[in-house]
């Protein structure tokens, strides 16, 4: 990308901030697309050591708080990967925030409620086998204990089965 440089603040190195410039395209056609002004950060993170370099719009905020917004934008970018590998959500069925919200908050109550049972049946299997394991017999009529042989709970004999009958008139 050919660029050149508009402007230099001054930044604090210690912070870890090299540069903070503000720098305008040079190419035809990349300057044609973009003719505002854009903000270059260099930054030396000391936790990797490696040097960074932030480009964005944002002309007014400190040089510091983009460095952090773009750290905080991976561990949001690990959040949606731990969603998409877990939570077994392939697609969202409503286009709303609401909608959305509510998938994300059913699937992970799924998750927690598999987590218990794992724990309360102190069953060996992984949570995404037990889901696989639920999800097929999802509308058998057995006890929970059944559905996973290799348990060692079993329910006290005076515990009564509170389980509907959806087909009984």
């Amino acid at each position: 990308m050919n660029w050149h440089r508009v402007y230099s603040m001054p930044t604090d190195r210690t912070t870890g901030v090299i540069c903070d410039q503000h720098i305008s395209l040079d190419g035809f056609y990349t300057r044609q697309d973009y003719p505002a002004q854009l903000r270059r950060v260099r930054f030396n993170d000391p936790d990797t050591g490696k040097t960074l370099v932030f480009l964005t719009n944002r002309l007014t905020l400190p040089a510091m708080t983009i460095c952090t917004l773009y750290k905080n934008r991976w561990q949001v970018e690990l959040f949606f990967k731990w969603i998409k590998k877990h939570l077994r959500i392939k697609r969202f069925f409503g286009t709303s925030e609401n909608a959305i919200k509510t998938q994300i908050w059913i699937a992970v109550s799924v998750y927690v409620l598999d987590a218990i049972i794992k724990k309360k049946l102190q069953l060996e299997a992984s949570l995404y086998t037990l889901l696989q394991i639920l999800s097929v017999t999802l509308f058998e009529k057995m006890p929970l204990q059944q559905a996973f042989p290799a348990s060692e709970y079993t329910l006290p004999e005076d515990t009564p089965s509170n389980q509907l009958n959806l087909f009984t008139i």
